[in-house]
């Protein structure tokens, strides 16, 4: 390569780097901080959320789930398929997927203007379409506030946590 096609490589890729951190900036700057009171208040709300979506999974509690997810709800299952607000009913309707039991921990909620991001971590017992889901999950919901001031759940997603053999370890 001459010296000058690698000069022009090296300010295409300085300016393409300068862009990128002007979009990052603008697109932080235009989402507006939610105040500390108001923030305080929607934890609150949120952790409710949380707690309701819970028993709603618990007790196959389909009208409760449907209120809980927005109408373009994607989930990412742990296995990587996706399933639609419809399909997240249909299994738990049909007793597809089902829970014996649901212990959260490690709870942390981040807002961003009217998203919020939950991340936990969840030992669940039961089964799903493919068998046993039973184990230990990370997983995080985003919810969306909608123009009607109600928060929902838009996006899910789930990873289970591999024990590792004590082999691995040493």
């Amino acid at each position: 390569m001459s010296t000058r096609s690698h000069m022009r490589a090296q300010y295409g890729n300085r300016f393409r780097a300068a862009g990128l951190l002007v979009v990052l900036l603008f697109a932080a700057v235009s989402i507006p901080a939610m105040p500390h009171n108001e923030r305080h208040e929607v934890r609150h709300e949120i952790d409710h959320l949380e707690d309701r979506w819970r028993q709603a999974a618990l007790s196959a509690n389909v009208a409760a789930m449907d209120g809980l997810l927005a109408d373009d709800y994607i989930g990412i299952t742990s296995n990587g398929s996706m399933q639609s607000k419809d399909d997240t009913l249909a299994y738990l309707r049909a007793g597809t997927m089902h829970f014996t039991s649901i212990e959260l921990s490690d709870r942390k909620v981040r807002f961003y203007g009217s998203t919020a991001l939950v991340t936990s971590k969840a030992e669940i017992a039961g089964t799903g379409p493919g068998g046993d889901i039973s184990g230990s999950y990370r997983y995080t919901h985003v919810y969306a506030r909608n123009p009607h001031g109600i928060w929902q759940i838009v996006s899910f997603e789930a990873s289970r946590i591999r024990e590792h053999d004590s082999e691995d370890h040493k």
